[in-house]
């Protein structure tokens, strides 16, 4: 038996045979695609056992996989640590009633944010050995970069979440005497948290990904030794080595998603917050977008 939703109606057999022959048509040009993609492979001797030899041999990922994995997962947990500790700092310094801590907070927020991750890595690369001598500072001009770019992006989560809790929150805990650092510490952030853990996982998804920049200085990371070193030790691995490096990738990528997603259907379910989740960096443009196709339609 059909039902309606408020939002549409439920489609009658017309729309229903429509949206079959879409979605086969969708299906068959997918196949065709991946069929091409094949083809072209092929054409290259792409799918020899040969060329895939060495990602089934220990030695592989041992000493070349492993070790980028190992310096992609170190540069993103410690920028993660810094950013958040970053974001924490500068969100709530934002939110203080001192103009001469508020204005500051915000240009170094607003200034990090506007300038490409990029170039502030290039920066900080080039500037080192100039400031504290020679050596290798490609860890820290990654872990610098990623930290400034996306602790400037949690700032405004953390400020967003706070001013997301009711206002009728602070003014119950001023009415019976507490003071604004207890009101901070004891009412509003313990809610906050809750409602922008979503948007801080999501952001930490993106500071994973771009570690991969750290190709660009040399970085050993993933990529690096994936993408550079395995194509040049086995030669005609390239494709193979971007495909397995890509899998990697998506499943470390899915995995922290898949947090986010979690965390966010827990806080929206939680009763211990009267504000509402923090919706992901981009995703209120996405959901704008969305929203006037609806109305258009």
């Amino acid at each position: 038996m059909s039902s309606a939703s408020v939002l549409f109606d439920a489609p009658g057999p017309r729309a229903r045979a429509r949206n079959a022959l879409y979605t086969v048509a969708g299906l068959a040009a997918i196949i065709a695609i991946l069929y091409f993609i094949y083809v072209k492979f092929d054409e290259k001797k792409q799918w020899e056992g040969r060329i895939w030899q060495p990602f089934l041999e220990p030695d592989t990922w041992t000493t070349h996989i492993l070790p980028g994995l190992l310096g992609t997962l170190q540069a993103a947990a410690l920028a993660a640590v810094l950013a958040l500790v970053f974001g924490a700092v500068f969100g709530l310094a934002r939110l203080s009633d001192h103009a001469w801590v508020r204005i500051p907070a915000g240009v170094v927020v607003e200034v990090f944010r506007a300038i490409p991750l990029l170039l502030l890595i290039f920066f900080i690369f080039y500037l080192a050995p100039s400031v504290m001598g020679g050596g290798d500072y490609a860890f820290m001009a990654v872990v610098a970069g990623l930290t400034l770019y996306n602790g400037s992006v949690l700032a405004e989560v953390v400020r967003a979440g706070v001013l997301a809790v009711p206002r009728g929150q602070s003014e119950a805990a001023y009415a019976i005497g507490l003071r604004k650092n207890q009101v901070m510490r004891m009412v509003l952030l313990p809610q906050a948290v809750t409602a922008m853990m979503p948007a801080i996982v999501s952001q930490l998804v993106v500071l994973l990904k771009d570690t991969a920049l750290g190709y660009i200085i040399a970085y050993v990371d993933l990529l690096n030794t994936g993408f550079k070193i395995l194509p040049a030790v086995f030669f005609g691995s390239l494709i193979p080595a971007a495909i397995v490096i890509g899998v990697i990738y998506v499943g470390l990528n899915m995995a922290l998603s898949a947090l986010a997603t979690w965390l966010e259907k827990r806080s929206r379910r939680s009763r211990k917050t009267a504000a509402r989740p923090i919706a992901p960096p981009g995703a209120a443009a996405a959901e704008g977008a969305s929203g006037i196709g609806a109305a258009v339609d």
